[in-house]
C-alpha cells in the first residue's frame, strides 16, 4: 500500500518534500488559519481573487459613483480619495502613491532640497531600516542617522542631543518592530518641538496612524498636524488592496507628484485599489478605536492565561496595547510554538495565534497579535480557555 501510494501521488509528493520545513510549516499555518471557526483577525488579503472582486463589488456602491468613468493618471476617483484623505487627516493636500516606501521617500527627498540637509534622523527599528533595501541611501541619496535602537520611541533628550545635524526627522507611528509602541502625548509634542528647536522638518511615518486615536485620544488631523508632512497607508489598517498616501502642504504634494511620476508612481489607472480604499475609510476606520479596546482585553486575558498555565515566563507587549496589535514573547524556540500554534488551528480550528513566530535569542520566540472584527466575538474567558489548549500543544513547561 506504501508502494502505491508513493508511486501514485510521487510528483506531488517530491514537490512537498522538496520545500523546507519552514515552507511546509508556512503553508499548514496558512491553511489552518483560512479553515479556522475562530480567530482574532483574518486577514482580507488572504482571500481568492472572487472573494475579493466580490467583495468590493458589494461595498462600492456606498462609497462612489460607479456609473462615473473611471480615472485616467491619477484624476476622478483617485483625486477624491487624496481630497478625502487631505480632510480626514487636516492638511491642505494629499497625493496617492502606489507604496508607502515611494511616498516616503519622495516626501524626504523633497524635504531634504528645502532643507539642504540630506540626513534623516530615525530610529534603527523603523521601516526604511529594516525592510527596504537601504532605499534610503541607494534610490534617494538621503542618509539615515539612527537615533536610538532601543524597541521604545525616541525621546525629546534625544533628538536635541544628537551628534551631528539633521534636516528631518522622521517618526514611525506606531514603531512596529518594537511592538507596535506609540509615546505619549505629551512625549510626541515634546519630541516635535525638539527637532523644531533644530531646524529640522518632521515626518510621521503613519502606515498605522489611522489606529492612534485612542491611545492619544486626539482626533486624526489634531494628531498629524504636529508634523509637516504625514504618510499614511490604505491596506495596514483600513483593509484595502494597497495604495498610500503622502499629505502636507500643497506646495510639498504638488512637487511630490512630480517626483511620484519621475519614481514610475503615476499609474495608468487605479480605481480598484482607490475603491477598496475609500471602503475601508468607510468601514474599517470608524471601528478601529473599538478594536484597539478590545485588544486591551485580550492583552490582559492572555497574561492571565499563560499565568494560570504555569508558564515559566511568558510577556505581552505592551502590557496594555496602544493599538489592535501587540506582540507576545514566549520561552520557547520558535519552531516548537509554531508547530503548537499550528496544531491548535488544526485539531480544533482556533487559531489564537496565526502569525509567524520569530526567534530573538536562544530559546525565545515572538509573534504578533492583531484583534479586529473577528476578535470583537471573543470574551477573556474564550481567550483564557484558548490559551489553555494552546500550552497542552507545547512540550512539558517544566
Amino acid at each position: 500500500m506504501t508502494d502505491t501510494a508513493e508511486q501514485d501521488n510521487g510528483p506531488d509528493r517530491q514537490q512537498d518534500d522538496e520545500r523546507s520545513p519552514q515552507e511546509r510549516l508556512r503553508d499548514r499555518r496558512m491553511a489552518a488559519q483560512r479553515q479556522a471557526r475562530r480567530t482574532l483577525s483574518r486577514a482580507g488579503w488572504g482571500g481568492t481573487l472572487r472573494e475579493r472582486l466580490t467583495d468590493l463589488m458589494a461595498a462600492a456602491p456606498e462609497v462612489y459613483d460607479l456609473d462615473e468613468q473611471s480615472d485616467i493618471y491619477g484624476n476622478r476617483i483617485v483625486a477624491a480619495l487624496e481630497e478625502r484623505v487631505a480632510g480626514l487627516l487636516g492638511t491642505e493636500a494629499a497625493a496617492f502613491f502606489p507604496t508607502g516606501t515611494m511616498a516616503q521617500q519622495v516626501a524626504l527627498r523633497c524635504w531634504a532640497a528645502r532643507t539642504g540637509d540630506p540626513a534623516v534622523a530615525l530610529h534603527a527599528l523603523s521601516h526604511p531600516e529594516v525592510h527596504e533595501r537601504h532605499a534610503f541611501s541607494q534610490v534617494s541619496g538621503l542618509r539615515p542617522v539612527r537615533v536610538t535602537d532601543e524597541p521604545r520611541q525616541p525621546t525629546a533628550a534625544e533628538i536635541r542631543d544628537l551628534a551631528e545635524p539633521f534636516g528631518a526627522l522622521m517618526l514611525e507611528l506606531p514603531l512596529r518592530d518594537a511592538g507596535f509602541v506609540l509615546p505619549t502625548w505629551e512625549e510626541l509634542t515634546e519630541v516635535v518641538e525638539a527637532a523644531r528647536e533644530r531646524d529640522a522638518v518632521v515626518h510621521f511615518d503613519g502606515a498605522r496612524l489611522w489606529e492612534c486615536t485612542e491611545h492619544f485620544g486626539r482626533p486624526l488631523e489634531e494628531i498629524a498636524g504636529l508634523a509637516d508632512s504625514v504618510y499614511v497607508s490604505f491596506y495596514k489598517s483600513l483593509a484595502g488592496f494597497g495604495g498610500a498616501a503622502l499629505a502636507g502642504p500643497r506646495s510639498l504634494i504638488e512637487e511630490a507628484k512630480t517626483w511620484r511620476h519621475r519614481y514610475g508612481g503615476t499609474v495608468f489607472q487605479q480605481f480598484p485599489t482607490a475603491l477598496s480604499a475609500l471602503v475601508g475609510l468607510e468601514r474599517e476606520l470608524p471601528r478601529l478605536p473599538e478594536y484597539v479596546r478590545h485588544a486591551r482585553v485580550v492583552a490582559a486575558a492572555l497574561r492571565e492565561g499563560f499565568a494560570e498555565a504555569g508558564l515559566p515566563w511568558a510577556r505581552v507587549h505592551p502590557g496594555v496595547p496602544h493599538t489592535y496589535e501587540f506582540q507576545v514573547w514566549l520561552p520557547y524556540a520558535p519552531e516548537v510554538v509554531a508547530e503548537a500554534a499550528v496544531r491548535q488551528g488544526e485539531e480544533t480550528s482556533v487559531m489564537l495565534f496565526a502569525n509567524p513566530w520569530d526567534g530573538r535569542g536562544p530559546g525565545l520566540a515572538v509573534t504578533e497579535v492583531t484583534v479586529r472584527a473577528r476578535g470583537l466575538e471573543w470574551t477573556a474567558d474564550d481567550v483564557r480557555a484558548a490559551v489553555r489548549d494552546f500550552t497542552d500543544h507545547l512540550p512539558d513547561k517544566a
